[in-house]
């Protein structure tokens, strides 16, 4: 018997379906209702990424989708870079691109610190 973990906020599926596969989508459960799950488009070689969508509970414990990482870095510093990294990654993307995301999101974090 195979059981999967309750769908929780911060994990991180990849979508099976067959016109996902080749997209390698990576969806990150941004919140959780009694039957909906909230979720990013993390990573998807079709150019969606940064987007929110939802799925059903059942269907995320389906063979629908599989579970890459059951939970996100503690640190809530974490999301807010992941989701800046999220916004600017397409196929063309580069390093810089990147890096300038992580340093507005680092800054907006602590204005005001010295």
């Amino acid at each position: 018997m195979n059981v999967r973990p309750a769908v929780a906020e911060g994990q991180l599926y990849r979508d099976l379906a067959p016109d996902m596969k080749d997209r390698q989508r990576h969806l990150r459960v941004t919140g959780v209702s009694a039957t909906h799950a909230t979720l990013i488009v993390e990573h998807d070689h079709g150019g969606q990424a940064g987007r929110t969508t939802r799925a059903s509970l059942a269907r995320l414990n389906s063979g629908a989708f599989e579970l890459l990482e059951d939970t996100a870095d503690a640190d809530p510093m974490y999301l807010s870079l992941l989701s800046a990294m999220s916004r600017v990654h397409r196929p063309g993307a580069t390093p810089a691109d990147y890096a300038r995301a992580a340093l507005r999101t680092w800054r907006s974090e602590h204005e005001g610190v010295k």
